[in-house]
């Protein structure tokens, strides 16, 4: 097998193209928007989860480790489980008001239940 077919750690195998040059992408961090900036909506879900209802958090912008640190923070207010993944929080369980109450009261004033 010659080199130039053999894949990179990059994910590319071959480019025909004599100029190419691989560039990579620039993983910046969104810089986190204050709570009176967020635009956060609430709502609550129950497909691929085997009828079980979860309360989603989307729209936060800004970096993970902030996400995460909020994800904490709702799952201890609400007493129950859950997680963030793809830039969502999901709390088990109809937790809408709750979730919906303590956003409120710290600051996320665009915060809205669907």
């Amino acid at each position: 097998m010659s080199k130039k077919n053999k894949p990179d750690t990059r994910g590319f195998v071959y480019s025909t193209d004599p100029g190419f040059s691989f560039q990579p992408e620039e993983n910046v961090e969104h810089q986190t928007l204050p709570p009176t900036q967020q635009k956060l909506k609430i709502r609550l879900d129950i497909k691929h989860r085997a009828g079980k209802a979860v309360s989603l958090i989307e729209g936060f912008i800004g970096a993970d480790d902030d996400l995460q640190d909020l994800g904490k923070k709702l799952k201890n207010v609400c007493g129950t489980g859950g997680s963030v993944k793809d830039g969502e929080i999901i709390i088990q369980g109809d937790q809408r008001d709750k979730i919906l109450q303590w956003l409120l009261k710290n600051g996320y004033k665009q915060t809205r239940k669907i």
